[in-house]
């Protein structure tokens, strides 16, 4: 069984985390409880654990002689800030309008996730888009009358309209929306390389198109408070392949 030094692995390897690491010399492939794992000609890798990770993770690198090395990962768990309103319904039922355009919007943001641009951000540290306020954290849920609602999926920045929102790191913009989806608003998103990417909702204008170079600090909209938004404010998402990840611990405290 390999140790945690043949991975040479660091970071946040809990419910929400993004973690780093080098793969063992001579390495052909790596994967994550089955699935492939893209890394670097460095040997430099990235990897992500969902909000309702499991306990358990396994991370395999193959050798080019067909051994393996293992490395079993405890996966820390995390209290999520979870509000009950036993009186309240969930919501309404939605129309099969808003269903039909909803697949549409949902369709575009899969097709950019899925794009791999080669971009190297995600071997940065990751700086506030925008600073101020957090209006709301990662993972935090409600629960209507016994029934789930769906997981604060980012960090919220409350700032006024028209706040400037810069690029967290450098990477290759994968969705710069010509008019705003149902709840994201205008949607803006940043591919970081690995996987990894950032998603800025609400905007209240878009400053860049799609395939743009960006760099780290660059401005690329505006805050705002367009889609489902009550009020103005960043709403700051990441993931990892599949995985939403916390963007707040990666960009350390608020300055």
């Amino acid at each position: 069984m390999a140790t945690k030094a043949d991975f040479a692995l660091s970071g946040r390897i809990e419910q929400g985390g993004l973690a780093s690491g080098i793969v063992p010399t001579g390495t052909v492939a790596l994967g994550l409880d089955g699935k492939p794992v893209p890394f670097a000609t460095d040997r430099h890798f990235l990897i992500g654990f969902d909000r309702d990770a499991p306990a358990t993770a396994l991370l395999v690198a193959t050798m080019a002689d067909g051994s393996r090395h293992q490395l079993a990962l405890s996966i820390l768990p995390h209290a999520w800030k979870i509000e009950s309103l036993p009186t309240l319904p969930r919501g309404t039922t939605p129309t099969p309008e808003f269903l039909a355009r909803r697949k549409i919007e949902l369709d575009r943001i899969v097709t950019a996730r899925a794009t791999d641009t080669g971009a190297q951000g995600w071997r940065q540290a990751l700086a506030w888009p925008a600073t101020g306020r957090i209006s709301g954290v990662f993972g935090s849920q409600r629960i209507y009358a016994g029934e789930p609602g769906a997981f604060h999926a980012g960090v919220d920045v409350a700032r006024p309209t028209g706040t400037p929102v810069a690029a967290p790191a450098d990477g290759v913009i994968i969705l710069a929306a010509d008019a705003p989806f149902s709840l994201e608003g205008n949607l803006l998103m940043i591919d970081h390389g690995m996987g990894l990417n950032s998603a800025f909702l609400h905007l209240s204008r878009i400053d860049v198109r799609r395939g743009d170079i960006v760099r780290r600090g660059q401005i690329v909209g505006a805050i705002g408070m367009t889609g489902r938004a009550t009020g103005p404010h960043l709403h700051w998402a990441m993931k990892w392949r599949d995985a939403r990840i916390d963007p707040a611990p990666l960009a350390g405290p608020m300055p």
